[in-house]
């Protein structure tokens, strides 16, 4: 099945980024950001949105995680001023009828994001 799915993991405390705002962008030759999807994680750790399950064009794309404020509002214990706030991802899709998944791992300190095989 054609699309992309965005799947996100606080590995600090072991839950799924249930709230976590994220947003899901095409870029231009310029870099310039057109919106696709955006929303929070549900409680399926995904974020959920038809906009999402349906084939992208070959092309670089942009996902932003609010991985800060998911923190703040989670009561976490960080710093005054937060080691990262906001993480952008950029990839490319190559073939329009593969499944694009992006598992995103977090902590208030570090994250990993890549294509993963869902």
């Amino acid at each position: 099945m054609p699309g992309i799915s965005i799947h996100v993991v606080d590995v600090a405390r072991g839950l799924l980024c249930e709230g976590m705002s994220v947003a899901l962008y095409s870029l231009d030759a310029s870099g310039a950001q057109t919106p696709i999807a955006q929303g929070r994680i549900g409680r399926s750790g995904l974020l959920e949105s038809p906009g999402l399950m349906k084939p992208f064009p070959e092309g670089r794309y942009r996902a932003v995680f609010q991985i800060g404020q998911y923190y703040k509002d989670a009561q976490a214990e960080l710093p005054l001023v937060t080691f990262l706030d906001v993480v952008t991802f950029d990839f490319g899709v190559d073939d329009p009828e593969q499944h694009y998944h992006l598992p995103m791992k977090c902590t208030p300190w570090g994250y990993s994001c890549f294509r993963g095989g869902a």
